[in-house]
């Protein structure tokens, strides 16, 4: 089953995401059997990032809380909030 997680940073917490940002691609790369799209979200500009998203594919919605929460990001208190919401993809098909 595929889950979209999508995660807001907190403001003025830039710092934090390049502080950790080796950990974080480095935990996406252990994981790539499971990414279907991973990116940031961007804000007025194209290199202020404001969160991240990503859809992946897990048994069950705890296995993608799981992740989530063991994201170096999280770990690192970078989001003020995440959402994971299960989701059918559709096109392309």
């Amino acid at each position: 089953m595929h889950f979209v997680i999508s995660c807001k940073d907190k403001p003025e917490h830039l710092s934090v995401r390049m502080d950790n940002r080796a950990d974080h691609v480095a935990y996406l790369k252990t994981h790539t059997d499971k990414i279907v799209a991973a990116g940031p979200t961007l804000g007025e500009a194209p290199d202020q990032m404001t969160g991240s998203v990503l859809i992946m594919e897990f048994d069950t919605l705890q296995e993608a809380e799981f992740w989530a929460e063991n994201d170096p990001y999280a770990k690192a208190g970078l989001f003020s909030s995440v959402t994971i919401t299960p989701w059918k993809k559709v096109f392309p098909a």
